[in-house]
C-alpha cells in the first residue's frame, strides 16, 4: 500500500477484512454452540464433560482473544489516521484473521462440523489480495521502513486531558527514577528501595483504584480503569517488578474492600493504602492450589476475639516488605462448601527488608516468611508463607461477620481489576521491548549495512509494532468498558491477549540483538524473562481461558438456546 493512497486503501482493504471479520464471527458463534450442547445435560454445564473438551474450549477462548482484538482495532481505525496506525492496523487484522481460521478449522474438526462455510471464508479471494497488500513481504518491509523512520506514537489511544497529564507525569518519574535503578535490583536480586517507593508515594500511586472520599484519587461514582492503566503501562516500561506491579496488590485489596468491606473498615484501611503506608501483599495461591480458589486449605479457627490462621501460602509477593496482607482462609470446617466456606481477612505485620522474615506475636502466633527464587520478575519477590496460630482479631475480617463465606467473591471483585493491570503491564513491557529492538536495531551493523536496512529487520519490527498496537487499543477499550458497567469477561481476554503477545515480542527484540541480548547487562534479557511471568499469575492462562472464558461463552450460549 502506496503512502499516498493510504485512505482509499484503506477503505477498500478494511472493508473486506471487516467482512471476513464478521464472516469468521458467525463460524465462531457456531462453534461455541456446538460445544456448550456437547457440555450440558438438562440444560446446565456438566463438570466431566467440560473436562473432556478442554482442548476445544481451550482454543475457542485463544480464538475470541484474537477476534475481540482484531474487531476492536478495526472498529477504531479510520481514513484520517496516520500512515503508520493504518499499516499497522491492517497488518494486525491480516493476521488475525489467519489465526481464526486455523483456530476454527481444528476446532470444527474436532466437533464434527461442516467446515465448508469456514474454508470458503478463508478462501475468499478478495481477502487473499487485502493480506498481500497488507501484510505481505514488500508491506511489512515498507511499513518497518516507516516505523523506524516515526516518532514514538505506535498504537495511540485517545486520553482524556487528566489522564494524558497523570501518565506524562509517572511517565517521566519512571525515566528518571526507576529506570536507572531497575537494571541493578534485577540482576542483584534486591528488594524495592524507599529511594524508589517515596517518589511513588509523593505521586499518589497506590490510591488509584480509591476513591477521593477515602483519600484517593478514583472519582467517587465510578471507576478510572483508564487512569490506572495509563500509569501502570509506563511504570511497568520503566520496571515490571520495581514499578509496574507495585500498584497492583492496592488495586485487588481496594476492590475487595470496597465491594464487601464494613464503613468503619473503608475509613481506616483505604486512606492508609492510598498513602502507601502500609504497603499491601494478596495471599491466596497455596502449595497444593494455584488458581482453584474453591479448594483454598489455609485454616482460620475462631478464637476468643478473633481467628487463628494455619497453614500455608505461596507466590505471595512482595509478603515481605509488606505491612498488610489479605488472606483468603477457610474460615467453615466444612470443606463441601467449596468456596462457599472463604473469608478475607486483614493481616498486619512489619515491614521486613530482605528475601527471609520471621514475625512472632506476644501472644505467640507466627508468622514467616522465604523468597522464592525466579528467573525474573525481581524487586518485589514472591514469598512462601507459613501461619502458626496466627491471630487476626475480628474488625480485620472484611465485612465483619457478614463476611464470613464471602471471601471467594470479594476477591474475584479484586480480580478484575488485577488483570487489567496485568494487560496493561503487558503493554509496558512490550513498547520497552519495541523501543530497544528499534534503536538496537538502527545502531547494529552486520556485513556492511545497519540491520534495520534488512527486510527481514523491517518485517519482524512491522508484525511486533502491530501486535503491540492491537494490545494497547483493546486494554484501553475493555478499560473504557468496564468504567462504564461492562466487559469483565473482556477483562480475562485483553490479560490472555496481551500476556501472549508480551512473551512474543520480548522474544523477538531479543532476537533482534543476538548474543547481546542473552546477556544480563543487556536490558532487553530483563524484559524477557519478566514477560513470562505474565501468562500465569492474576489467574494462569489454561484457568482463565477454561474457567472464566470459555465457561462464560459456553453459559452464554446455552442460555440463548433456551426458549
Amino acid at each position: 500500500m502506496d503512502t499516498g493512497d493510504v485512505s482509499e486503501g484503506f477503505c477498500r482493504h478494511a472493508a473486506v477484512a471487516g467482512r471476513t471479520l464478521g464472516s469468521l464471527r458467525v463460524l465462531f458463534d457456531r462453534a461455541v454452540a456446538a460445544l456448550a450442547s456437547a457440555c450440558a445435560v438438562d440444560g446446565r454445564l456438566h463438570p466431566r464433560r467440560l473436562d473432556e473438551h478442554q482442548v476445544t474450549s481451550y482454543e475457542l477462548a485463544l480464538a475470541s482473544a484474537d477476534l475481540l482484538a482484531a474487531e476492536t482495532v478495526l472498529e477504531r481505525l479510520d481514513a484520517h489516521a496516520e500512515d503508520l496506525a493504518v499499516r499497522l492496523a491492517l497488518i494486525h487484522v491480516a493476521g488475525a484473521i489467519r489465526s481464526v481460521a486455523a483456530r476454527l478449522d481444528a476446532v470444527y474438526l474436532d466437533l464434527d462440523l461442516d467446515a465448508q462455510a469456514l474454508r470458503t471464508a478463508a478462501a475468499d479471494a478478495g481477502l487473499g489480495s487485502v493480506c498481500r497488500a497488507v501484510a505481505g513481504s514488500s508491506a511489512l518491509e515498507e511499513a518497518g521502513r516507516v516505523l523506524a523512520a516515526g516518532d514514538d506514537r505506535i498504537g495511540p489511544v485517545p486520553l482524556d486531558a487528566q489522564t494524558a497529564m497523570a501518565q506524562d507525569a509517572f511517565r517521566r518519574l519512571a525515566a528518571d527514577i526507576i529506570a536507572p535503578q531497575a537494571q541493578r535490583i534485577h540482576r542483584h536480586d534486591l528488594t524495592v528501595p524507599e529511594s524508589l517507593l517515596q517518589p511513588l508515594r509523593e505521586m499518589g500511586a497506590f490510591g488509584l483504584s480509591i476513591p477521593e472520599r477515602y483519600g484517593g484519587s478514583a472519582p467517587n461514582d465510578r471507576d478510572d480503569t483508564r487512569m490506572m492503566i495509563a500509569v501502570t503501562e509506563v511504570l511497568s516500561e520503566a520496571s515490571l517488578a520495581a514499578a509496574g506491579s507495585l500498584i497492583t496488590r492496592p488495586e485487588i485489596l481496594a476492590r475487595a474492600m470496597l465491594a464487601g468491606g464494613t464503613e468503619e473498615q473503608k475509613a481506616h484501611w483505604l486512606p492508609r493504602i492510598a498513602a502507601g503506608e502500609p504497603l499491601c501483599a494478596i495471599a491466596i495461591t497455596e502449595p497444593d492450589f494455584g488458581s482453584d480458589v474453591a479448594n483454598l486449605a489455609l485454616r482460620g479457627t475462631r478464637t476468643q476475639g478473633g481467628w487463628l490462621l494455619d497453614g500455608a501460602k505461596t507466590w505471595c509477593t512482595f509478603a515481605g516488605k509488606a505491612g498488610l496482607i489479605m488472606v483468603v482462609a477457610r474460615t467453615d470446617p466444612d470443606r463441601s462448601l467449596g468456596h462457599r466456606g472463604l473469608s478475607v481477612l486483614l493481616v498486619e505485620k512489619p515491614s521486613f527488608e530482605g528475601h527471609e522474615f520471621v514475625h512472632r506475636q506476644e501472644r505467640g502466633g507466627l508468622l514467616a516468611g522465604k523468597a522464592i527464587a525466579t528467573i525474573g520478575y525481581r524487586g518485589m519477590h514472591s514469598f512462601d508463607l507459613a501461619f502458626e496460630d496466627f491471630f487476626v482479631p475480628d474488625a480485620n475480617v472484611i465485612g465483619g461477620e457478614s463476611g464470613l463465606g464471602r471471601g471467594f467473591y470479594l476477591t474475584m471483585a479484586g480480580m478484575t481489576g488485577g488483570r487489567m493491570q496485568t494487560a496493561a503491564r503487558a503493554c509496558g513491557i512490550m513498547r520497552a521491548s519495541l523501543t530497544a529492538a528499534l534503536r538496537y536495531a538502527a545502531d547494529r551493523r552486520v556485513f556492511g549495512a545497519a540491520l534495520i536496512d534488512y527486510p527481514l529487520t523491517r518485517a519482524k519490527l512491522a508484525r511486533m509494532a502491530a501486535q503491540y498496537a492491537a494490545c494497547r487499543q483493546l486494554t484501553y477499550a475493555v478499560g473504557h468498558m468496564l468504567d462504564h458497567g461492562a466487559g469483565r469477561m473482556e477483562a480475562s481476554l485483553a490479560k490472555l491477549f496481551a500476556c501472549r503477545s508480551a512473551e512474543r515480542i520480548t522474544r523477538e527484540a531479543l532476537q533482534i540483538h543476538g548474543a547481546m541480548g542473552y546477556a544480563e547487562e543487556t536490558p532487553v534479557s530483563r524484559y524477557f524473562v519478566d514477560a513470562r511471568v505474565l501468562s500465569i499469575f492474576e489467574g494462569a492462562e489454561e484457568t482463565l481461558a477454561l474457567k472464566v472464558v470459555a465457561r462464560n461463552l459456553l453459559e452464554r450460549a446455552i442460555g440463548q438456546a433456551q426458549p
